[in-house]
């Protein structure tokens, strides 16, 4: 556990921008969640939105890395739109 701690946090030291534009990006998405709130349509944008900006973000993160593979990619777009339709789920019951 010491060690996982340690790698996030010298992760985190070494690519802080990345790391801020993404929770930055983030708190705009939240944000965009409450100011829509009701409206599902403009709300699926929003997640949308979001689970596209998270995957053109790990890949430019993992291409200044030099670890882009294509294994990465289907990851996080796998990761992306389970998210997308686990929230479109939790929102719109």
């Amino acid at each position: 556990m010491k060690y996982l701690w340690h790698h996030i946090k010298t992760d985190f030291l070494k690519h802080t921008f990345d790391y801020m534009v993404l929770i930055t990006a983030g708190i705009f998405f939240l944000l965009a969640l409450n100011i829509f709130r009701g409206e599902r349509f403009m709300i699926f944008l929003v997640l949308f939105a979001f689970a596209s900006f998270y995957i053109i973000w790990a890949m430019y993160h993992h291409a200044v890395n030099r670890s882009i593979k294509l294994k990465v990619v289907v990851e996080y777009i796998l990761i992306a739109f389970t998210i997308l339709f686990l929230l479109r789920i939790i929102i719109f019951p």
